[in-house]
């Protein structure tokens, strides 16, 4: 089989933590396991070396960085991404972020093959930040005419890049998938479960404001600028007894609440892809999620779907999961169809085949 030099580029890496840079860590893993030639490319956090080996056999370099806690994830000005890549030089990158002006500019120039990672949605944002994002994503569509090709996370994702003016032809959709089957309990506990980034756009006010028509225990899990809001919001409407915010969680223990829940409550504004729910659906665990963007395509018959922003259709919800246990157990296995349907060991085919269509200029 040819092998190529791949590098996976963006501003964000390990031991940052989020969808897309589990993402890249799973692709880089996988490539490099099938004799390609991986460099994550990224930007160095205080105290990270600048050059490391990683035990899956890709590499990681980073490129001198100042952070700016704007917003999160923080802004990232970079120096050197171009004289690295120019060094490295790969017969193919693959750049996944569209918010780090000073790393997509460098990028955008390198003259050799390019790929764009669409993660997100066109204009993903509450409030302010919706304009702020849609300003952006319209300047960054003139920037997309410079990348070979362009990989969208879901279908979903894809179909909205088309929708507003990319070719058919330049857009390949790659899902995102399990990279592991867990090994699993089929336990009910006493607590519903939702976790991930708590942002804006997760829609977790509209939850806390719902659980005060659910007389059950809610554990919720991450960190991010919303906590403060989060936490606001539990001692207004006198939850605490209910409502726990465990903020950041080991993987270990991540994974014992995703085994041990009762369900899982995702409660988006937006979402491209929702690999929290992807990850809880492999153990079993059904979801009460809203029907916005790549959500339904994804959980499929695996979730309650409720409205977006609407605390009573939430609530509703979930006290219909909490009080009916034979559909709550016909979820439950859905829920494990749906998560196994779909591998990255067949996904990393499809991604490989990509890249080298695009290395050979056949696409």
């Amino acid at each position: 089989m040819e092998t190529f030099s791949i590098v996976e580029a963006n501003p964000y890496f390990l031991p940052h933590l989020g969808g897309i840079e589990n993402r890249m860590h799973v692709t880089s893993k996988h490539l490099a396991k099938r004799g390609h030639d991986v460099t994550v490319l990224t930007a160095q956090l205080p105290g990270t070396p600048a050059e490391e080996e990683t035990e899956y056999g890709y590499r990681i370099v980073r490129v001198p960085s100042k952070f700016y806690n704007i917003y999160n994830p923080p802004y990232v000005t970079s120096r050197g991404v171009l004289d690295a890549l120019g060094s490295i030089s790969p017969d193919i990158v693959n750049y996944n972020y569209r918010w780090a002006f000073s790393f997509d500019g460098e990028v955008s120039r390198y003259p050799g093959k390019k790929v764009f990672t669409y993660h997100n949605m066109w204009g993903e944002g509450v409030g302010y930040q919706r304009y702020i994002s849609e300003a952006n994503d319209a300047l960054y569509r003139k920037k997309l005419d410079r990348y070979d090709h362009i990989v969208a996370v879901t279908d979903y994702v894809r179909n909205d890049l088309i929708r507003r003016g990319i070719d058919p032809a330049k857009v390949t959709s790659v899902d995102n998938c399990l990279d592991t089957v867990p090994d699993i309990s089929r336990t009910e506990g006493d607590f519903i479960l939702s976790l991930g980034r708590l942002v804006a756009t997760k829609g977790l006010d509209y939850l806390i404001e719902a659980m005060r028509d659910v007389d059950y225990r809610l554990v919720i899990c991450g960190t991010g600028p919303e906590e403060k809001t989060i936490r606001r919001l539990i001692s207004k409407f006198g939850l605490e007894g209910r409502v726990e915010v465990k903020g950041w969680v080991s993987e270990e223990e991540k994974n014992r609440l995703m085994d041990t829940c009762r369900f899982f409550v995702m409660p988006s504004i937006y979402e491209s892809y929702g690999l929290a729910a992807l990850e809880v659906m492999s153990y079993g665990k059904p979801i009460v999620c809203t029907d916005v963007d790549g959500l339904p395509g994804n959980v499929k018959d695996a979730g309650l779907y409720v409205k977006p922003k609407d605390p009573k259709s939430l609530s509703e919800g979930i006290n219909r999961l909490l009080s009916d246990e034979e559909y709550r157990r016909e979820l439950s296995d859905n829920a494990l169809r749906v998560s196994r349907s779909v591998t990255w060991d067949q996904q990393i085919v499809k991604l490989e085949d990509l890249y080298r269509s695009v290395i050979l200029g056949e696409i």
